[in-house]
């Protein structure tokens, strides 16, 4: 079940702000009550789960389906050309395996390790420029942001902080490849109001939704 309060839930959320709804936990039909209720992007790490979700929700063509978790090379040509954006592009062969099964091009926000954590996915900020160079050459990724995920046991500020700093690197990139990415996919449901502070676009929210 979607929470109860969700229309009034759903107006804190500045206009400007996608919330895209984490769907890991439930399954197509509290996908559709949410859906009743004017949200349309929906965002699943999983590949058998999206697989299972997409079949079950194929006649709802308004959806527009991102895919938000780690993909793995090995499963990846199953989903890549029924989502819409992948907000996870963390490796030049990922993004090789794409320009090769992809029909059209598909936005794809780039993965940052902004934190430089070993456990975590991504591209190390330090090498940003160099995996641009690469990956923008590339007809069938239209990179349209950075992604990140903060560490969860810092302060407030400190979140703000990482936050702010993946929002630097993005206009850094920018100027530097004269290019534009519209783009920030950041926080969570346990950080958004702060990745709304630091500049977030796309807000990944999960549990904050549903009534778990």
């Amino acid at each position: 079940m979607i929470r109860e309060d969700i229309d009034n839930f759903i107006k804190t959320i500045p206009e400007n702000v996608c919330i895209v709804a984490a769907t890991k936990y439930v399954d197509a039909n509290t996908m559709l009550e949410l859906y009743n209720h004017n949200i349309k992007d929906y965002g699943e790490n999983r590949t058998e789960a999206f697989l299972e979700k997409y079949e079950a929700l194929k006649d709802y063509k308004d959806i527009k389906w991102h895919f938000i978790g780690h993909l793995q090379r090995n499963k990846a040509e199953s989903v890549i050309n029924k989502i819409d954006c992948l907000h996870s592009l963390d490796s030049l062969k990922l993004a090789k395996l794409i320009e090769e099964k992809r029909e059209k091009p598909l936005d794809c926000f780039i993965e940052v390790s902004i934190n430089m954590e070993e456990s975590k996915n991504g591209v190390p900020y330090k090498e940003i420029n160099s995996f641009m160079e690469e990956v923008l050459k590339f007809k069938k990724i239209n990179v349209v942001g950075f992604m990140m995920m903060a560490i969860k046991n810092d302060s407030d500020d400190d979140i703000i902080k990482q936050f702010k700093a993946l929002k630097y690197l993005k206009e850094r990139v920018e100027k530097d490849f004269n290019i534009n990415m519209p783009y920030l996919s950041m926080g969570m449901s346990n950080d958004y109001k702060d990745a709304i502070i630091a500049g977030a676009t796309h807000i990944r929210l999960g549990r904050i939704l549903w009534n778990l």
